[in-house]
């Protein structure tokens, strides 16, 4: 038995599929070992396969470059030892307008330091929401979700792989990872593949939409309900692999280890080094992959650590605190969690729309990124936080806005230009910036720019952003720039710009095409700059 996908082309980064059966005796998620090597002009992967029940084997495979590829499975069973197969895999295909919604460019990747790029180079701006188990709601519900998304500005979802028994979510979910019986006598060594089928239905389905799934691997909000948060070292280890080896062919997973991995006591620093090794291990195509925190922070230099997962809320309050994360790891940094929109009686979920709009802007002038997160109370306790369902807040269109601003943004990332004298401004030097007010009402602003990529006569374009109001006021005419003092050139004439003396204000500043002006013979002359 093969799946149909292997007499069908593949595009690059979609998911190739073989399908085969295999012995059913004892305990197959034990007993059985599969594998793949998938082979193309000297290049070469090795996958690990699995049990998904009822006599079926899979092995699922991202092929990275289009071509001709082979493989040859490897097994300690017979039945499932030297089969070989081919298939093609095509260059991805471009998709109209109408069709972008599923737009393949590749498994994200670091890219610039600090920032993202899919595979395929074209760049990739984290724009977070938080949904911890919505997977694990009503049929209706997650349908819900699913058509929220799709109208949200959100690209990535932060989603448990285990079930959550928590404050506004203690319901029992339909389905469970092990077989045994709830709520908490289960076989660790035997999974139950209805469950990991319907988590991969909705990780697909997220991957349709054009959005990353941030997989979290574990999580303490289970406190011994299920006793998911205390399996033991072989159990813990074996549900990594089968996991990796179920999800790692979705372009668009990312590996979250753990959600507050310091809340889980029955861990040790030590059995979090050893994910993180299992994990970059088994997952042969190299996914992102970071730790959340409660109020300890991993040590997220390991090498096995791609980007920093952080929960600080008060680094994005005001300026110059984010940043200094990007000195500390000079890797990637996302503030997953920087406190929540809503109004529960926990202080960590009743941030106003303005904050958390305000948050996302400090996280973007830092050269970070900021995730989002929704906790209105709800009669029936549906919050999206935890189960999804209807955003109810004011900041997601605000954030719609700032994404359509990073979206237009130069593609290497925005990185702060003056980082410990100048903590409003960022962008590109000489060429793009982004001021950011804040919280201050000033109603006008001096030209002036940090020195770094800039030379006399270069010209520019001012616009006035209201970040929350949503709006873009061209600032009439352009500004010639001079040197100031040693560290900043200012406009010519010293040009002033007026603002409306509220908070929320940004501006955003392009060089004009052209560049400086330079002078001969007395003469102005535009010039490529």
């Amino acid at each position: 038995m093969v799946s149909s996908t292997e007499k069908m082309p593949v595009e690059q980064w979609d998911m190739y599929e073989v399908a085969l059966r295999g012995p059913t005796r004892g305990n197959p998620f034990l007993d059985v070992e599969l594998s793949a090597r998938f082979a193309q002009d000297g290049h070469s992967l090795k996958v690990s396969g699995f049990y998904d029940g009822d006599g079926v084997y899979r092995i699922r495979f991202m092929p990275d470059r289009p071509g001709r590829w082979s493989y040859t499975t490897v097994s300690n069973s017979k039945e499932l030892h030297g089969k070989r197969g081919s298939f093609d895999c095509t260059s991805p295909r471009p998709r109209s307008r109408p069709q972008a919604g599923r737009n393949n460019h590749g498994p994200v990747r670091v890219a610039n330091t600090f920032h993202f790029a899919y595979a395929d180079g074209t760049p990739y701006r984290p724009i977070g929401t938080t949904c911890y188990a919505w997977t694990h709601q009503s049929q209706q519900l997650q349908k819900q979700t699913l058509a929220t998304l799709k109208k949200s500005p959100f690209n990535k979802v932060r989603m448990c792989v285990f079930p959550k028994h928590y404050a506004y979510n203690s319901s029992e979910p339909a389905l469970y990872p092990f077989a045994g019986t709830p709520p908490d006598r289960w076989d660790f060594a035997r999974f139950n593949p209805a469950y990991f089928r319907h988590l991969e239905r909705r990780i697909a389905q997220l991957r349709e939409l054009n959005i990353e799934a941030d997989v979290i691997l574990f999580h303490p909000y289970d406190e011994g309900h299920w006793g998911f948060d205390r399996m033991n070292a072989q159990a813990d280890d074996r549900y990594l692999r089968y996991v990796i080896a179920r999800l790692a062919a979705f372009r668009n997973i990312w590996w979250s280890l753990a959600n507050e991995f310091d809340f889980m006591k029955e861990k040790k620093p030590t059995d979090w080094d050893r994910f993180f090794k299992i994990v970059r291990e088994a997952d042969p195509y190299d996914h992102l992959r970071s730790i959340h925190n409660g109020t300890v922070i991993y040590d997220h230099n390991e090498p096995w650590c791609t980007h920093a997962s952080l929960q600080n809320g008060s680094a994005v309050e005001d300026f110059g605190r984010a940043g200094l994360y990007r000195d500390v790891y000079r890797k990637p940094i996302v503030f997953d969690e920087v406190k929540y929109e809503g109004d529960i009686p926990q202080r960590w979920g009743d941030l106003s729309a303005e904050e958390m709009v305000h948050r996302f802007w400090q996280g973007t002038i830092a050269g970070t990124y900021v995730g989002h997160g929704e906790t209105y109370l709800h009669p029936r306790n549906i919050i999206w936080w935890a189960s999804g369902g209807k955003l109810r807040g004011k900041s997601p269109p605000r954030i719609a806005f700032l994404k359509q601003v990073l979206d237009d943004a130069p593609a290497e990332g925005i990185n702060p230009i003056d980082k410990w004298q100048d903590l409003r401004t960022a962008g590109k030097p000489g060429e793009y910036y982004l001021i950011y007010f804040g919280k201050e009402k000033p109603k006008q602003w001096l030209f002036e720019l940090p020195r770094n990529g800039l030379s006399e006569g270069m010209r520019f374009r001012v616009e006035a952003l209201d970040t929350w109001n949503m709006t873009i006021r061209p600032v009439p005419g352009e500004f010639e720039i001079v040197a100031d003092t040693t560290y900043r050139y200012h406009a010519k004439g010293r040009k002033r710009v007026t603002l409306p003396g509220r908070p929320w204000m940004a501006l955003r500043i392009r060089r004009v095409a052209g560049g400086t002006i330079k002078r001969r013979n007395g003469e102005r002359i535009y010039g490529e700059g």
